[in-house]
């Protein structure tokens, strides 16, 4: 039996990285879950936007800065727009369910996510599609893939979101999270 790869368009892969999350949110806003599930939802959220974070950043927007018109203006945009979520995660960050705050930084933070989902999906994915070849999209999608594999779990909002030094600090940051994660028992 043939098996098929995945998709590595950069395109889909960051549209199904758009879903994963946004189904994790949708389990959260039903406010039926225990603390202790709300709790682990909450961690796995972070992990996934923090390393879709990283890899936007790697390969995502300097093509979007190289292939769009005022592609400076909106990668700058899109990276301030990561910085806010990741001020907001890394205060929800080890919070318990049961502090008032986790509710209400919970929402502004799906509240800010949707958005820039909604940007990306509506206005800057279809222009990046239009403006760059088959294979470019393939190449990026794999990339980041990749890098979302060695990518920190943990909000770093002080850490470098531009190239170089994203390139060579994320995968360290990557490492000291995972074993921090191992050490602590968190599943993400």
């Amino acid at each position: 039996m043939p098996t098929t790869e995945p998709n590595t368009n950069l395109i889909d892969v960051i549209i199904e990285d758009h879903r994963a999350v946004d189904g994790v949110f949708a389990e959260l806003e039903t406010g039926s879950a225990s603390a202790e599930r709300r709790s682990q939802l909450a961690e796995h959220a972070i992990a996934e936007l923090v390393r879709h974070s990283v890899a936007e950043e790697q390969f995502m927007y300097p093509a979007i800065r190289e292939r769009l018109t005022n592609g400076d203006e909106i990668a700058d945009h899109e990276i301030e727009e990561h910085s806010q979520a990741e001020r907001v995660m890394k205060d929800l960050q080890g919070r318990e369910p049961t502090d008032p705050k986790f509710d209400q930084l919970l929402r502004e933070l799906i509240k800010d996510v949707r958005h820039h989902v909604e940007e990306e999906e509506w206005d800057i994915l279809p222009r990046l599609r239009a403006a760059c070849a088959a294979d470019e999209l393939h190449d990026l999608g794999d990339k980041v893939l990749r890098a979302k594999q060695i990518a920190p779990t943990r909000p770093h909002p002080a850490a470098p979101d531009r190239l170089p030094a994203n390139l060579i600090l994320d995968p360290g940051a990557g490492l000291i999270d995972k074993i921090r994660d191992g050490l602590s028992h968190r599943s993400v």
